[in-house]
């Protein structure tokens, strides 16, 4: 299940009360004040890793706390310090401070580590309360409560290559041609509900990665269908590839289809309908005779890369332009 939204609440541990303690033992009637300090609350910590996707794990799990602090003990002994919390989450994730409607920290990196709340500090027993003029404190001090916070989870897929395009294009069967992902593929509208991401590998140990995201409609920028809830995992992308279907089963005009998903990429966000941008025709095995794709490079004026997903024509020459065009862009960054 693809789950890119969650609410939960961090909570800190608390630290260890200090200790009220003298020393007793035989022959040392007067062994002075021995109680330990608390030991602190354990950190909450979130951390990007690489092998998820998806924030599914907090479904159903609300509340993430830290282990507490230990009470200090006699003997001048410390409490043990509580152990951190290490929240793990996959890259691209956004993490707001809910109450503050603040972003604290785009986890963006695989490897990201960030603290969002500090434990809280052990009290001190009364060995450390000891003057000369008092040698017998009673004084200790309780620990110290650990930060709480409401947070929003927000996922936002990191890709190399976002596909794009109306319902049944072919973006699922071409991710699955280029990829070992197998997303669902059928011969109707929102096959594909859910992103589907997938490593495309290439000669010499080259690779990049390629997301497949559910159909745009029209409208979409405003709710309509799906393509609203997941238009957000293409932000991230690096390239658009624009998958235009050459014979649309409903008969729909292809050039009318490009220009409907760039009116809705424009109305979503104007950072993205900027990103660099491949157009692909697919199903080329309907126009053998190469008709179609010419009147399609007249009217757009613009290149196209001719491919059938289904054969595999083209797909290949593809990938080689895609991996060229994304290495071209990481070497400016």
């Amino acid at each position: 299940m693809f789950i890119d939204e969650a609410q939960i609440q961090v909570t800190a541990g608390n630290g260890g009360h200090g200790c009220l303690s003298f020393r007793r033992e035989k022959f040392i009637p007067k062994g002075g004040p021995d109680g330990g300090d608390g030991g602190r609350g354990g950190n909450v910590y979130f951390q990007a890793v690489d092998n998820l996707d998806t924030l599914l794990d907090f479904a159903g799990k609300h509340h993430w706390r830290a282990e507490n602090g230990q009470p200090g003990s006699g003997r001048n002994k410390s409490g043990a310090d509580g152990q951190d919390l290490v929240i793990k989450v996959p890259p691209g994730t956004l993490i707001y401070d809910t109450d503050l409607d603040l972003l604290l920290k785009d986890m963006n990196e695989v490897g990201l580590k960030v603290c969002v709340c500090r434990g809280g500090k052990g009290g001190r027993g009364n060995k450390a309360f000891a003057t000369s003029t008092n040698q017998t404190p009673r004084e200790t001090e309780r620990g110290r409560e650990g930060q709480e916070r409401n947070i929003r989870l927000q996922l936002k897929l990191i890709a190399d290559v976002g596909l794009v395009g109306m319902p049944n294009a072919g973006k699922s069967t071409l991710i699955s041609r280029c990829s070992a992902a197998r997303p669902k593929i059928a011969d109707y509208p929102f096959t594909t509900i859910e992103p589907v991401l997938g490593i495309v590998e290439l000669s010499g140990y080259r690779r990049f990665v390629m997301a497949d995201i559910p159909g745009i409609i029209e409208g979409a920028h405003s709710g309509a269908g799906l393509g609203y809830k997941f238009l957000k995992h293409i932000e991230r992308t690096a390239i658009l590839t624009h998958i235009l279907d050459i014979m649309p089963a409903d008969g729909s005009d292809p050039v009318e289809n490009y220009n409907v998903i760039r009116r809705e990429l424009e109305q979503y966000s104007k950072a993205l309908a900027k990103k660099q941008e491949v157009i692909v025709a697919n199903k080329t095995d309907l126009d053998p005779d190469g008709k179609i794709i010419e009147d399609l490079r007249k009217k757009l004026s613009k290149d196209i890369h001719p491919i059938s997903a289904v054969t595999g024509s083209g797909t290949k020459e593809l990938s080689e332009f895609l991996w060229q065009k994304v290495k071209e862009l990481k070497d400016l960054s």
